[in-house]
């Protein structure tokens, strides 16, 4: 198998005839793009959502608290609280270790949220240190937002800039090649989008403004937000590659080794559907977060504009991440 997620057939398959059983206290369940589940608990809801951290080596602690954060903020929920395991190889020093919570406690304070436990541990079982949280938000009940929330009609908006993860990650774990390709200023830039990856500000705003969909953009870029948004909504989209709002170094980056910065792994960004979407790009604006339309929401069919030419846009594979990765490994 190839590395990174399942792609989408496999992951609705494994999905669709693993439900376990069903309840009536779940209110949003899973689903393929679904950030978060969220459960009913009377007056109040909660928002849990899990993901690890395998594709970074630098930054890893401080990208586990956010991509979680995030996906909870997704449902327009504000995040409370954080659960950590920590796998550890063999060859790891507890001062790997003692770093990486370093980084978990640092963004968890900027983000107002406790760290509630976990697990740690040394294990042949993998040959990295592999990090996976949990994070649970608090809401009154109804508020939170689905992802398969989408309508026809709505405005597609995407929040700061795309790309931020994608090239953090790759000039912080492969510096030496990316100095013979940006410069001093580009490398610490793109070094420096680490600071805008929580989406947590616009995630808040947008689901007290009364959005029908949210989705964190990380693993298969926006055109992989996109795709699972429009399938759990049961529509479809038509999006414009020119109205695209990559960062500039991300830009370099892909142009320089052959990927497509719209299938970039991007958390920083967040994808949002709503009506009257020019609304909430000026109260975003308002708030300091810039927001651009990109595209709509559509009956059915996925499309990407592209130089006047229409294309049919596929299932999210694996990230240009990793096909970055098997290229500088080669």
């Amino acid at each position: 198998m190839k590395v990174g997620k399942l792609n989408w057939d496999e992951l609705k398959e494994l999905i669709d005839s693993s439900r376990g059983k069903s309840r009536e206290d779940v209110r949003i369940k899973s689903g393929v793009g679904e950030d978060c589940c969220v459960i009913d608990f009377g007056d109040y809801e909660c928002a849990l959502s899990t993901d690890p951290i395998t594709g970074a080596s630098e930054n890893s602690g401080r990208l586990a608290v956010h991509i979680n954060c995030n996906d909870v903020a997704s449902t327009g929920v504000e995040p409370i609280g954080i659960m950590v395991t920590i796998l550890a190889p063999e060859e790891a020093a507890m001062e790997d270790i003692k770093r990486v919570m370093k980084e978990i406690d640092e963004e968890s304070r900027k983000l107002g949220i406790e760290v509630l436990g976990g697990h740690t541990e040394v294990t042949k079982a993998v040959n990295k240190m592999v990090i996976s949280c949990t994070v649970i938000g608090k809401s009154k009940l109804g508020k939170a937002v689905a992802t398969a929330g989408a309508r026809d009609g709505d405005d597609i908006i995407v929040t700061k800039e795309l790309c931020l993860e994608g090239a953090c990650i790759i000039a912080s774990d492969y510096e030496d090649v990316m100095s013979g390709v940006l410069s001093a200023r580009e490398l610490d830039e793109a070094k420096a989008y680490m600071e805008q990856i929580s989406v947590v500000p616009e995630g808040l705003i947008a689901g007290d403004f009364g959005v029908n969909s949210m989705h964190d953009i990380t693993e298969g870029g926006v055109l992989g937000a996109l795709w699972e948004v429009a399938n759990a909504s049961g529509k479809g989209f038509i999006a414009y590659r020119d109205k695209m709002p990559v960062a500039p170094v991300a830009q370099k980056i892909c142009s320089s080794f052959g990927i497509d910065p719209l299938r970039l792994i991007s958390s920083g960004s967040m994808l949002i559907t709503c009506s009257g979407g020019e609304k909430l790009v000026e109260l975003l604006g308002k708030k300091g977060i810039k927001a651009q339309i990109v595209g709509k929401i559509v009956d059915f069919g996925g499309y990407l504009v592209d130089g006047g030419e229409r294309l049919e846009v596929q299932p999210p594979e694996r990230d240009e991440l990793f096909v970055l990765a098997e290229k500088l490994n080669d």
